[in-house]
This record gives structure tokens, sequence and C-alpha cells, in this order.
């Protein structure tokens, strides 16, 4: 037990732990003033609980060897899907309305698909190691799509969040770029979209209100008075406004003390920093939420594994998504999708998973494993 704390001590990446607790305490400290109206206590605590938990999965992840867990590819998969169809005779609906969520009695509510991004990852890079030396062969391609099918069905036809749904897709795109994937495959995907993207669209998987949505940052005829779809971006766009360089100052946000802000310690936790920090607490933000992203990578980067090197791509490509999305739709220029910010904003389940990953990506650095990769580059018989 000694040689195994020294060893963690040692090897473990203490920026990227010392970034990423910054950055929840931050948020912390924000969740705080947005809920403050509804008595931030419980909501405070239930991130705190949540921040510790993580931090215990991020040490015991720490000592993991991802590639042990990867060697059961198959059941990793099997895995996700039964976690995720647990949704169909479970699933309750969340503040966003989707059947995202399952309520754990003594627990609370968790939500499958946060958990089920990492085992994708994990999924994706097995295969892509397997396949490095023929990354454009047809088994190759077939075992991506399948995976990713069997991921993206479950949450579409089950949960229908599409929000969760399209960090699989931006993930993949990211994953599949590093790999090496021809241009070509994703012109026929791209392709693929064309055909697909209409039906779907006019299926019933899509509401009027997500078309409305998506519709909205192309079509200014839609709610030019921002009182229905434009509502929540239009809040958000003047919190922010209203915050100036520095802020109105801490639990003194205007629109934030007064509950005014859709979502404010969730989806628009942005916004709140907007207003009561200022250009400089929401440049503080982000600068934290991209160093994160670049320590990531450059832990990925001095992998000498191939299978390592995807899971810190997917993990940062992951992250990158929804910072874009989340801060994108709190500017009014990204469609509200219901993605959260990344550490900072509020949700057991999302710290939770953050953390989770993050011990994923501690094990890269704790397992080096410079020889190891050698039994994924044969194919298999």
């Amino acid at each position: 037990m000694l040689n195994l704390a020294r060893r963690f001590f040692t090897r473990t990446d203490w920026i990227l732990l010392g970034l990423c607790l910054a950055a929840s305490v931050f948020g912390i400290i924000m969740i705080s003033s947005a809920t403050n109206l509804n008595g931030s206590g419980d909501y405070v605590r239930v991130q705190v609980i949540a921040l510790a938990l993580g931090l215990i999965m991020y040490v015991l992840i720490s000592f993991f060897d991802m590639e042990i867990l990867a060697e059961h590819n198959a059941l990793v998969v099997i895995f996700a899907a039964m976690f995720l169809a647990l949704l169909y005779p479970l699933g309750v609906a969340g503040d966003t309305g989707n059947r995202s969520w399952i309520r754990v009695p003594g627990i609370g509510m968790m939500q499958p698909a946060e958990y089920c991004k990492i085992l994708y990852i994990i999924a994706v890079a097995r295969i892509t190691s397997i396949y490095q030396e023929r990354i454009n062969s047809i088994p190759c391609i077939l075992r991506v799509g399948l995976v990713s099918a069997v991921f993206l069905g479950l949450i579409l036809v089950i949960s229908r969040d599409a929000g969760v749904a399209l960090i699989y897709v931006f993930t993949f795109i990211i994953m599949a770029l590093s790999a090496g994937f021809s241009f070509l495959w994703f012109l026929a995907a791209g392709a693929g979209l064309l055909i697909v993207v209409p039906i779907v669209w006019n299926s019933g998987l899509v509401a009027d209100y997500q078309k409305n949505r998506i519709m909205v940052i192309f079509d200014e005829t839609i709610d030019p008075l921002g009182i229905d779809v434009r509502y929540q971006a239009t809040r958000s766009i003047n919190a922010i406004a209203g915050g100036g360089l520095s802020g109105q100052g801490l639990y003194h946000g205007t629109q934030t003390q007064a509950d005014a802000i859709p979502a404010q310690h969730t989806d628009f936790i942005f916004a709140v920093i907007g207003e009561e920090l200022g250009f400089l607490g929401c440049f503080l933000c982000i600068l934290l939420l991209t160093a994160i992203v670049l320590r990531i990578i450059y832990i990925g980067v001095r992998s000498q594994s191939y299978f390592y090197r995807q899971i810190c791509v997917g993990v940062a490509g992951m992250l990158l998504f929804q910072i874009l999305t989340n801060v994108g739709m709190c500017l009014g220029v990204m469609p509200v999708i219901g993605l959260t910010l990344p550490f900072f904003s509020y949700g057991g389940s999302s710290m939770l998973s953050l953390f989770i990953a993050m011990g994923v990506i501690s094990s890269v650095k704790l397992h080096p494993s410079p020889d190891s990769q050698q039994r994924y580059i044969q194919l298999p018989v």
C-alpha cells in the first residue's frame, strides 16, 4: 500500500489535478451564488460530495491499467449498452425533458450517458489501436461504426437526448481524425448524413422545440421578440453584457439574484459568471478549461502508447465540444441543447464522470507501458 501511495504521489499529474480542482471550486462558488435565492446549501452540498467522490474515483482509477479493460472490449460495449438500456424501464425526465436519468434510491439522479462517454472513448481507442496499421480497412470501419451505432442508437431512441448524442459524434470525429481515417470516409459519412438527417428530422425523433432551437440561429424571423425560443439566450446575453469588465459582484448580480436566468446553476452558469464577475471572470473560466484540455493533450502526446494517445484525444475532444457548445449557447451563437459547462455546472453525475475521466488520464501518466501496445498491432485472425 505504501508503495502504491508513493507511486501515485510521484507520478500523478498534479498540474492536471490542480486545474480540475481549481475549476471545480470556482464552479461551486458560482453555484452557491446562482442558487442563493433557492437555498444554496443543498446544491453546494451535493456538488461538494460529488467532488469528494470524484477525487476518490480519480485516485482509484489512476492505479488501473486501461489496457487490461480494453482487452475485454466486447464486455465493455455490452455493459455500456445494458446501462443505457436501463433508461427504457427506469428512465425519468430531468430538467431538459429528456428521458436521460435514473433515480437511484438513497443517491439521487444518475445520468448513464455521462459515464458511458468514457466507455465509448475506451472502446473506440481499443479498435483503432488494433487496426492502427490498417486504419482505413473495412473491418476497422465496420467495428467502429457498429460500436458508435450501439451507443448513439440507444441514446437517441430511448432518451432522445440529441445534445448528449452530439458529444459522442464530435468525440468520434476527433478520434477518427487523430487515428488517420481517410478523408474519403468522411466524405462518405457526409453523404450518408445528407440522406439520414432529413429522414430523422421528419421522423418525430426530433421534437418541434428542438428544431426551433437549431433553426433560430439561422432564421431571424423565429421569435424576433425573444420571448419564446430565444428567451434563454436573450436572458444570458443580457446578463453577460450587464457584467461589464469586472462584474456586478459575487451574490450581487441583478438577474442572477432574482433567479431570472433560466437554468442558471446548470446550463447557463457561464452567464452567471459573466454578470457577477464580468469579462475577467469569464476569461478565467475559459482559461482554466482550456488549460485542462491542453494538459490532457500534452499527456497524450508524451505517451508512447497509441491506445493511450487515442484515449487522451477522445477525452480532450469530449471536453472541447461541451465547452464550445455551452459557451456558444450562452452567447447566442449555438443552439440551446442542454449541455453543461464541465467542472462548473451543477450536477453530481457530471462532476463524478468528469473526475472518472480525469482518473483515466491519470492512469495514462502512471502506466506509460511503451511496449504493451505491441499486442494490439497484430490483427485478429
